[in-house]
């Protein structure tokens, strides 16, 4: 049978091909742009009649219609390893659940059988003469979570851009039990808009780099200001290794600093293993030969991070104590996030020769009684999840200044970090200091 033959015979509508779902069934869509939106519709529409599926996804960036549609979990149970702004409001609902994770593992909790896959969905390109559905944008531990699953439906998106990939970017036709066509087009993540305070960290970090690093970077608007200033800079012959790629690394495309020359690894080409952003990003990124899609467990793992010889990370994180616990994920109790690939690269960025890791945050924040807080605390004690540990703790930078821990003691990390802070909470984060006897008694107020 010819693969066209083939793919007819497996072609059905989403509604006939969620039938393969059992009650008690692990059900994968994957993460980001993967979502397989007329699939995860056709089986919430299924609520009726099956009990206790378990959905696993991450980074939702469109209405999950197995939460909608069974608000009181009755036939359905959703879990994200990482959470969008949608999946956080699914927690916050008590409607989700978070899966904890690094993500240069996650590919090996599949592979290990720690997280079982009963049928897998997910959106693909469609299918080339040979017989081949291109991943698209996320390549990520895709691999691993199909190699699991007992089942595999495809859902075909004819606007996903073919992004080729130096592994685990395609599934052949003969792999999979079921096609689906009708794909509702891309999701899209706006890029975060830049405030004067994201503008002032992103010129603390700047004197930090240098012609020919290669770089990781984060999303929001600190990313974009400092994408910004490097668009506007001298700086030349960047690199991009990074887990995700959005709209930043593209104004640094389209400014010219990234080529990719100076690279050790990967010369000539820009890396990344998922990816979400804006449709003129999707259409840089279709058929484009200077860019490859990589697995999470190559990306991310520090026996690859180690062979660049100026490697820069720069992420956001939400909070942190006078001991240089760094809180990445949540606000007190409050899942905001996940882990993600934090760790794995400030624990990268240090095993590479000259690399540097920032971490980056807005010295305070306003709740909604417009009461200012300090995001540098004491110490934790409201249930805060620890991202970063005090042992690891990068460069960190808010908009007064970068404080360098490694290597410092407690007394050295309490005053350069308190030097970071708002001035109007530095004389009681000192008194804070000396009462956990961290201030040095000579140290100057």
């Amino acid at each position: 049978m010819d693969n066209y033959a083939l793919y007819k015979s497996k072609l059905r509508t989403p509604e006939e091909a969620v039938k393969i779902v059992k009650s008690g069934d692990w059900v994968d869509y994957s993460q980001t742009c993967s979502f397989p939106e007329a699939l995860d519709a056709a089986l919430a529409g299924r609520r009726g009649e099956l009990k206790d599926v378990k959905v696993r996804n991450a980074i939702a960036m469109k209405p999950v219609q197995v939460v909608e549609q069974d608000p009181e979990q009755t036939a359905f149970t959703y879990n994200a390893w990482h959470c969008s702004g949608i999946d956080r409001k699914y927690v916050d609902q008590g409607r989700a659940y978070y899966n904890p994770m690094l993500f240069r593992d996650c590919g090996s909790y599949y592979s290990k059988g720690f997280a079982p896959v009963n049928v897998a969905m997910i959106s693909v390109t469609p299918m080339d003469k040979h017989g081949y559905f291109n991943f698209g944008l996320t390549n990520c531990c895709m691999q691993e979570m199909l190699d699991a699953a007992e089942h595999i439906v495809l859902e075909v998106n004819e606007h996903m851009p073919k992004v080729y990939g130096m592994e685990n970017d395609h599934i052949h036709i003969s792999q999979v039990d079921f096609v689906v066509e009708g794909g509702k087009g891309m999701s899209f993540s706006p890029a975060g808009t830049a405030t004067g305070i994201d503008k002032q960290i992103a010129g603390n970090i700047f004197p930090y780099l240098r012609d020919g690093i290669t770089l990781q970077i984060g999303i929001g608007g600190m990313p974009n200001a400092l994408g910004g200033l490097i668009a506007d800079s001298d700086l030349k012959d960047l690199g991009m290794h990074t887990e995700l790629m959005s709209d930043g690394y593209l104004k640094l495309y389209q400014a010219g600093k990234i080529t990719n020359s100076k690279k050790e690894l990967n010369r000539g080409k820009g890396v990344f293993s998922i990816c979400s952003g804006s449709q003129e990003l999707y259409d840089f990124l279709d058929e484009n030969q200077d860019i490859l899609s990589a697995p999470m467990y190559y990306v991310n793992n520090l026996m690859t991070i180690r062979q660049f010889n100026n490697f820069v990370s720069i992420n956001g994180c939400v909070s942190m104590d006078l001991y240089g616990q760094v809180c990445s994920e949540s606000s007190g109790t409050r899942h905001i996030s996940g882990t993600g690939g934090q760790l794995d690269f400030v624990t990268g960025a240090h095993v590479s020769k000259n690399g540097k890791a920032f971490l980056a945050m807005a010295s305070t924040f306003t709740d909604k009684q417009g009461i200012v807080h300090s995001r540098i605390n004491s110490k934790f004690t409201k249930g805060d999840i620890i991202t970063t540990p005090r042992t690891q703790t990068p460069y960190m930078v808010t908009e007064y200044g970068v404080a360098e821990l490694l290597g410092r003691p407690t007394w050295q990390r309490a005053e350069a970090i308190i030097s970071i802070a708002h001035p109007d909470f530095r004389e009681s984060l000192i008194q804070s200091a000396e009462e956990q006897k961290i201030w040095r008694r000579s140290n100057k107020r």
